[in-house]
């Protein structure tokens, strides 16, 4: 599985098609936390679901891909004259904290959701549904906005640098293994939220 990642990111054409192959795989679990959050009412709380999506989040969403946003694309655009305040960086990186404090939300409320507490429940729908809502959009943005200016100022050289920052094995946040394991745990989640 490692190997098949690891070939998969050098068949990308442009680094930012990696990102967007990681948009692919957080809307699956986008979609598959969406159904839980609409099934809530039937039988018990869903705890497990909502610990592995929220470690998908955390981990994949958030410290894997969008470190390489935060670390190294978005300043390499910077660079190449997209401004960040008032420009679609600033909008970027806007997104990803609020995502982070939706997630915050979800995660402080858990143990009383699990104890039975509705109202505790309903804060969490109200959160899911939220960051449901912004990461959906946010993900069109980039993939439709952000990166295709990135397709036209970045360099061979940038590319190049890109490609070696998004695929480097001694960073225990972005190497194969973590890939490789956040592609099962979707899987598992998109599995479960159908079930």
């Amino acid at each position: 599985m490692i190997l098949e990642v690891q070939i998969e990111m050098i068949l990308v054409a442009h680094p930012v098609d990696l990102l967007k192959q990681e948009h692919r795989l957080i809307e699956k679990v986008l979609s598959a936390l969406e159904q839980k959050v609409q099934n809530m009412h039937r039988g018990g709380f869903p705890l497990e679901f909502f610990q592995d999506a929220l470690d998908f989040f955390a981990n994949f969403a958030d410290a894997c891909h969008h470190f390489k946003e935060e670390d190294t694309l978005f300043p390499l655009l910077k660079q190449r004259g997209i401004p960040e305040e008032g420009g679609p960086i600033g909008c970027m990186l806007h997104e990803h904290g609020f995502g982070r404090s939706c997630l915050k939300g979800i995660r402080e409320r858990l143990p009383e959701a699990s104890s039975g507490s509705e109202s505790a429940q309903a804060e969490i729908r109200d959160y899911a549904t939220q960051y449901i809502s912004m990461l959906r959009q946010h993900i069109q943005k980039e993939d439709n906005v952000l990166f295709r200016m990135a397709e036209h100022v970045l360099t061979g050289e940038d590319k190049s640098a890109l490609q070696r920052e998004f695929t480097r094995e001694d960073n225990p946040k972005i190497n194969a293994a973590v890939r490789a394991k956040y592609q099962a745990l979707a899987e598992k989640l998109a599995a479960e939220a159908c079930g």
